[in-house]
């Protein structure tokens, strides 16, 4: 039996997956603790069934997926509006010796990923669905530029991706909190603790104040970068290169961004751009995680296995050896790394609560606090898109 919704019906069974998601979050307490987004929760178990339904000849649901892909935009368009430069300039030398190492992190990542697929012998682009598309990307990219991949021919392509990010996000929070631990109390870091100024987070806060009354105008704001984007990935696809749908609306949203912040004639909404691109990825990720295809899964088990190994040692070592000693080897590098673990496999708020771990045992890290929310959500979203497409085109 073969049963097909359209796209009214596709977005009411999202919406249906987040409920149950969140409704399973506040019952399972191990859900809640490693941050596991609940579209995701919600989406496994609907995803399991289905695979369930098709292994057995029972039945097969089709989704028509169009609007997953308006709400993916709207997403990654709030990610763009997040590029101010007037706040990594303000955040001093930190924020970019940071920005830099999240860069490599990236790069590494994917070079990782393409040369341990060699190794195993399987296709390149599938060891990139586990690269820095589901570790820095998170569930966001992955939905994104899983059907890019399977445009080109990498069969199953969202699902691996989906997949990877979910295994990113339980292994970040594990290996993040413990590894922060050990440097602190090995090499008695907080002697090193100092009194920081926290002004920049104060003023951050300002500016991503909510008003009721601004929502109509952040929404304008979205549609206006989504629309001159359109030009931005026409003009972009004139280089002979593939590049995501939603990469043009983000530039458009960067640039309006900085204008508004240098020129200062007109207000960019932040708070509630934010709220609005909150609620297009928990859509986006709904419908993304209904669709997947779990089956997909069975013939890449134990490369997919070692592939997502491989990327766990990286981050523990990166994190370990090299965010460390770049960013001080003191109390606040310690706390950074925890949280590098955090968004380097999983999502800022994985990050986060790494951090607080440690944070709510020792001291603040006014420091970590600042540089891991306007890196990890603002930048490295951005970034890691331009270098996976870079990666893509060449493979």
């Amino acid at each position: 039996m073969e049963v097909q919704l359209d796209m009214y019906q596709t977005l009411a069974a999202s919406v249906l997956v987040l409920m149950l998601g969140s409704y399973l979050k506040q019952q399972i307490h191990v859900l809640e603790k490693f941050c596991i987004p609940a579209p995701v929760v919600g989406g496994l178990l609907f995803a399991i069934v289905t695979c369930i339904c098709y292994s057995s000849g029972f039945m097969e649901i089709s989704f028509d997926d169009t609007l997953r892909e308006v709400c993916m935009v709207f997403f990654f368009t709030s990610v763009g509006f997040q590029a101010n430069l007037k706040v990594l300039k303000s955040g001093g030398k930190s924020l970019a010796i940071f920005l830099g190492l999240v860069i490599l992190l990236i790069v590494l990542q994917n070079l990782l990923a393409i040369g341990t697929s060699h190794l195993l012998g399987i296709d390149a682009l599938i060891g990139m669905c586990t690269g820095s598309i589901p570790m820095v990307g998170g569930h966001g990219t992955a939905g994104a530029f899983g059907p890019v991949l399977e445009d080109l021919n990498v069969e199953g392509a969202t699902t691996i991706c989906t997949a990877a990010a979910t295994f990113g996000l339980i292994a970040g929070s594990l290996v993040g909190g413990p590894l922060g631990r050990k440097l602190i109390e090995k090499k008695n870091l907080l002697d090193t603790v100092v009194p920081e100024d926290d002004s920049l987070l104060v003023e951050d806060e300002k500016k991503h104040e909510r008003h009721t009354n601004m929502y109509a105008s952040a929404v304008f704001q979205l549609i206006l970068a989504i629309g001159l984007g359109t030009v931005f990935s026409w003009l972009l696809t004139k280089t002979g290169m593939t590049f995501p749908i939603y990469i043009g609306a983000m530039i458009a949203a960067a640039l309006f961004r900085n204008i508004g912040e240098y020129s200062g004639k007109f207000v960019i909404h932040m708070g509630e751009i934010n709220d609005i691109g909150g609620i297009s990825l928990s859509l986006f990720l709904g419908m993304a995680m209904i669709t997947l295809k779990l089956w997909q899964l069975a013939s890449l088990a134990l490369p997919l296995i070692i592939l997502l190994a491989v990327q766990a040692v990286l981050i523990c070592v990166f994190a370990r050896f090299v965010v460390f000693y770049v960013m001080g080897k003191d109390y606040d590098a310690a706390v950074l790394a925890a949280g590098t673990c955090g968004f380097g496999m999983g999502a800022t708020p994985n990050a986060m609560a790494n951090m607080q771990v440690l944070c709510e045992k020792y001291a603040p890290s006014v420091k970590a606090y600042l540089i891991i929310p306007l890196i990890g959500s603002l930048f490295a979203d951005f970034i890691n898109s331009l270098v996976i497409t870079f990666f893509i085109n060449i493979l």
